[in-house]
């Protein structure tokens, strides 16, 4: 039975209880706590301390274990006898009890049941022992794992005593690991007496956090039967970035024979549990009804158990969720490749899909070249099986280089192309073309680098095993589907290097058929490419489908026009006018395409940045042309194979012209080594229509510099024709045009182009005389100037344009010029007349004749021109000039003024027969106004002669219907600066006779307005003048 208190000094229980946990020590124990004699009371001050200090923390154990080991051997023996007497010694043997039949469990629990209940003392002492025996399992667990844990240079040094090497719990010699902690111990991952108190389960999942592995498996090999129901939870609580190689003995293994979990072997500190341990003792002390001092050991934790082992597809789903998750949440590829190959040592089923998938993905993220300054891509299962081959392909080689390319197609796609072909034939769906469609797919979407690269690891005298591309026929192929589908203008030594890879097949010479063949399948291959609506533009893909039925033969022929193409595509990028292969195809039959991109290679390649500064160049550029033509090296499936050596030789000698190198066209033009077959009427137009060119492009009419210095100096480059010299004679009129700042409107100067665009030439002389005041004095200037128009040799145009100097002279006065002027306007047309077998009959002739009689009416019947001798002279000449139905008109002014120098005549002989001094009065500046009041008195005196003509109209109406034929034929006109001096009342006929002189007086003074009005508006003065 227990031991009883009887006496022991009052102040031993007061002096412990009265210590923190901090104070305790090695002393305290031996002096306070052992000299107590009440097991119950020691037990419990042993279990209630808990410290951090495992060397006193083992021999408050040790206490408590001894005082409560009687109490243990007691309740084992009450549990084995069943009692016939009352008596019993001290010990708890009694030589009146019975031992009962091992078999009979109900009496054995009946029998504990009632010890415990009669002795209270025993129970609680009994669940104090079972606590004890727990923490004491613990601590050594501590103690090994603080062995096992790093050194650290500012660790406290725990003093652990010696004698953690002796266990008296253990029923054997001590196990290796249970040696002494040494002064090398490092810290341990957590307080004991966190360790001693928390439950192991949630200690587990703080080691595996901390990714302490050693004390982790220290925990689980010294309490794996309490862990394994936590096991999984345990393990999830490992970061995802660990790797499986760390903690792979604590992963789930697989066991063949059960086809489920394989259960760990444990090693826990003691081989056997104690009695208060067992589930009889602790059932017993549940029912005996004594209230305990502290609950029994148990274990409640908040993780999900998994008490049973896994069943195979149980297993293989948990190693699935944990590899995706880690992929998923890390991004390691590593961590889930390393834990895959784990399970697949271990036999667990139904990963090896799983396992292909991530020795791919590895090679992808590890192995496969990355982009130094973008950042990794996150790769997951699910994306990665989302993805088709295609896209993994170009993943693959997505930064792979040309000098490595090759290298990765052999050990990154290979492998992947491997393992399709080997997915499909476990499917049961083989497909032999898988790994050459998705490496072609791949080839014919690359860079045309990348494309060089691979074809030059592909040549047909490689090995078979070392060629990326191994059939010679597909190399052909994809060489033609890249290179007419690429766009590229400026790779030649790239595409070169692709074609110098291709293979080469004996070929029989063809005939007319197979000629006519291969024409044929490259005018096809030409309209394939050329964009439509259906199809805006051929991707190397489908070429390659366009490709594939051609045989040996006719891929041999297209290669043979590659070749043509390639060197024509270097000569076009030599002069930058380069153009992609698929050009080529495009304008096989277009003569407009191939002229359109000879006129560009003849005219930009002094655009390009080596400057064509020499005969030589120059030479150089013409030879390549030629060589381009149907009648060059290439025949006639080079770039201009339409166009002729002459086309070719007119082209460049154009795009020379243009350039403005003219010495260098001279000399080219009579180089005998050149022998350009161009006669000089070509030669004189290909100069005319480059000097119009220029000509149309200058900002400016002065022909000393810019364009129109080249479009003058062109001229300059044939022999000298009709054509030439008018032609300069043009540009040197426009310059003079342009140097009397002529307006095309309102502060813009007229540009040379307006000049050539205008229809009526006469009518920009015109303009010169109404915007210069004196441009009208210069005569022969202005002469020269029409004559430069373009109307040299035509007296029509210089006797419009004398018309229109004379006008001018009139409209300021300057009677003298404008009579100068009108003389030899007439002098011009006698001698046309006299000069034309025809005389007068010609259209040209009568054309001039109008337009000098009514010039010289006009200036004739002027009233502020006094000057009577030069008025008759003019008015003769109107009536010279003038047709027959006109004399009536002009008759009456002539006669007038000849009455009016004969009343002077007369009175001045009256006066010298008189012997009177003849006083002239000087002559006085007549007025508009005054000019008008004395022709009207002078027209007083005038009469109409009677023409008998019946009903005949009036001066004004024949007056306008003479001028009506002539003005509008004359294409000129003058500004508004003249004035007019008569009425405007023309419309206005009247019928009148000699014998009436106010009727005669109208009629003159209305015909002198008409005529007056009507040559001024010929002549360009305004109507309303």
């Amino acid at each position: 039975m227990s031991t009883a208190t009887t006496s022991f000094p009052p102040d031993l229980p007061a002096q412990w209880t009265a210590l923190s946990d901090s104070e305790v020590s090695l002393d305290n124990v031996e002096q306070l706590l052992k000299p107590i004699r009440d097991d119950l009371w020691v037990s419990a001050a042993c279990v209630d301390r808990i410290l951090d200090d495992a060397t006193v923390q083992q021999s408050l154990l040790d206490l408590g274990l001894e005082r409560t080991d009687a109490a243990a051997s007691r309740a084992r023996s009450a549990a084995t006898r069943v009692r016939r007497g009352s008596s019993s010694g001290e010990d708890g043997s009694g030589e009146d009890e019975e031992v009962v039949d091992g078999s009979d469990d109900m009496a054995r629990h009946a029998s504990l049941v009632s010890y415990f209940s009669d002795e209270t003392a025993d129970a609680q002492l009994c669940r104090i022992r079972a606590v004890l025996l727990e923490r004491l399992d613990r601590l050594n667990t501590f103690v090994e794992i603080c062995k096992e844990a790093p050194v650290e240079d500012d660790a406290e040094e725990d003093a652990i005593d010696e004698e953690w090497e002796d266990d008296p719990w253990a029923d054997g010699p001590a196990e290796p690991f249970q040696a002494s902690a040494s002064k090398s111990s490092g810290r341990p991952p957590i307080p004991l007496s966190t360790f001693l108190t928390s439950h192991l389960a949630e200690t587990a999942c703080l080691l595996a956090s901390q990714e302490n592995f050693v004390a982790l498996r220290i925990l689980q090999e010294r309490h794996g039967s309490g862990l394994w129901p936590y096991r999984l939870a345990i393990l999830d609580c490992i970061p995802e970035y660990a790797l499986a190689s760390e903690y792979r003995d604590l992963l789930p293994s697989f066991d063949l024979s059960s086809e489920a979990e394989l259960r760990p072997q444990h090693k826990p500190w003691r081989n056997s549990v104690d009695f208060t341990e067992t589930s009889q003792c602790t059932r017993a002390l549940d029912e005996c009804g004594v209230a305990g001092l502290l609950p029994l050991p148990s274990d409640h934790p908040t993780l999900p158990a998994r008490p049973q082992p896994l069943s195979s597809a149980e297993l293989s789903s948990w190693y699935l969720g944990r590899i995706d998750y880690v992929l998923s949440s890390t991004g390691m590829v590593d961590a889930a490749l390393a834990l895959v190959q784990h399970a697949a040592s271990q036999g667990v089923p139904g990963l090896d899909e799983v396992g292909e998938d991530l020795s791919l993905i590895a090679r992808l993220v590890y192995d496969a070249p990355q982009a130094e300054d973008d950042a990794a891509d996150d790769w997951s299962l699910e994306r990665w099986r989302t993805m088709d081959p295609a896209a993994v392909v170009r993943a693959y080689l997505a930064h792979s280089t040309e000098e490595r390319i090759a290298h990765d197609i052999q050990r990154l796609v290979m492998p992947y192309l491997f393992v399709l072909e080997s997915r499909a034939e476990r499917a049961g769906k083989p497909d032999p073309t898988l790994a050459t469609r998705l490496l072609y797919d791949y080839i014919l979407n690359a860079p045309l680098g990348i494309v060089a690269a691979i074809f030059e690891a592909s040549k047909p005298t490689l090995p078979q095993g070392q060629r990326i591309i191994r059939d010679d026929e597909d190399m052909a192929r994809l060489a033609l589907a890249c290179l007419y589908g690429s766009d590229s203008i400026d790779e030649w030594p790239t595409m070169s290097r692709i074609f110098e890879c291709l293979p080469a097949w004996d070929t029989p010479d063809e005939d007319a058929d197979e000629a006519d063949e291969a024409d044929t399948t490259i005018a096809s291959l030409g309209a394939f490419v050329t964009p439509s609506t259906a199809q805006p533009r051929a991707t190397p893909s489908d070429l390659f489908l366009f490709f594939k039925p051609l045989p040996t033969t006719s891929l041999s022929r297209a290669l043979d026009v590659l070749d043509v193409h390639l060197e024509s595509g270097e000569i076009l990028a030599r002069w930058s006018v380069p153009a992609p292969l698929r050009w080529f195809l495009q304008s096989n039959a277009n003569i407009s395409e191939q002229r359109a991109r000879a006129n560009r290679m003849a005219r930009r390649s002094n655009a390009s940045d080596d400057k064509l500064e020499t005969q030589e160049d120059w030479e150089w550029l013409l030879e390549d042309m030629i060589k381009l033509s149907g009648s060059g090296e290439s025949g006639s499936r080079s770039a201009f194979c339409l166009l002729s050596k002459d086309d070719i030789v007119r082209i460049f000698f154009s795009g020379l012209l243009s350039t403005g190198n003219f010495e260098i066209a001279k000399r080219l033009l009579r180089s005998s080594s050149l022998q350009l077959s161009l006669d000089q009427q070509v030669i004189e137009d290909i100069c005319l229509q480059c000097s119009q060119e220029f000509y149309d492009n200058a900002t400016s009419g002065n022909y000393h510099f810019g364009d129109m210095k080249l479009a003058y100096d062109c001229l300059d480059v044939p022999a000298p024709s009709a054509r030439v010299v008018q032609e300069k004679e043009f540009i040197e009129a426009t310059s003079r045009l342009c140097s009397f700042n002529l307006m095309s409107r309102p502060g813009i100067p007229i540009s040379p182009i307006e000049i050539r665009l205008t229809k009526d030439r006469l009518s920009l002389v015109s303009r010169v005389l109404s915007s210069n005041n004196d441009a009208y004095k210069h005569t022969e200037v202005i002469l020269d100037l029409v004559h430069k128009l373009g109307f040299r040799g035509d007296i029509v145009a210089e006797v419009k344009t004398l018309a229109m100097l004379a006008e001018t002279a009139l409209q300021v006065d300057d009677f003298t010029r404008a009579y100068e002027t009108s003389e030899q306007m007439v002098d011009t047309v006698l001698l046309l007349r006299s000069s034309n077998p025809l005389g007068s009959e010609a259209p040209h002739i009568q054309e001039a004749s109008e337009v000098c009689w009514l010039t010289c009416f006009q200036l004739g019947r002027h009233p502020e021109f006094l000057d009577v001798q030069k008025k008759l002279a003019l008015l003769g000449r109107a009536l010279e000039f003038c047709p027959a139905e006109k004399i009536p008109d002009v008759l009456p002014s002539w006669r007038a003024l000849e009455e009016e120098d004969v009343a002077r005549r007369r009175e001045s002989l009256a006066s010298r027969k008189r012997g009177a001094r003849r006083v002239s009065a000087p002559r006085q500046r007549i007025t508009g106004a005054d000019a008008v009041s004395s022709l009207a008195s002078r027209l007083q005196s005038m009469h109409m002669p009677d023409l008998h003509i019946p009903h005949s109209p009036d001066a004004a109406a024949l007056a306008n219907k003479a001028f009506s034929h002539v003005a509008a034929n004359i294409p000129f006109s003058f500004g508004g600066r003249g004035r007019s001096y008569m009425s405007d009342d023309a419309e206005r006929s009247r019928s009148g006779s000699r014998g009436r002189a106010d009727g005669a007086h109208v009629v003159s003074e209305q015909a002198s307005r008409v005529l007056q009005k009507g040559i001024g508006w010929l002549l360009g003065a305004d109507d309303d003048v």
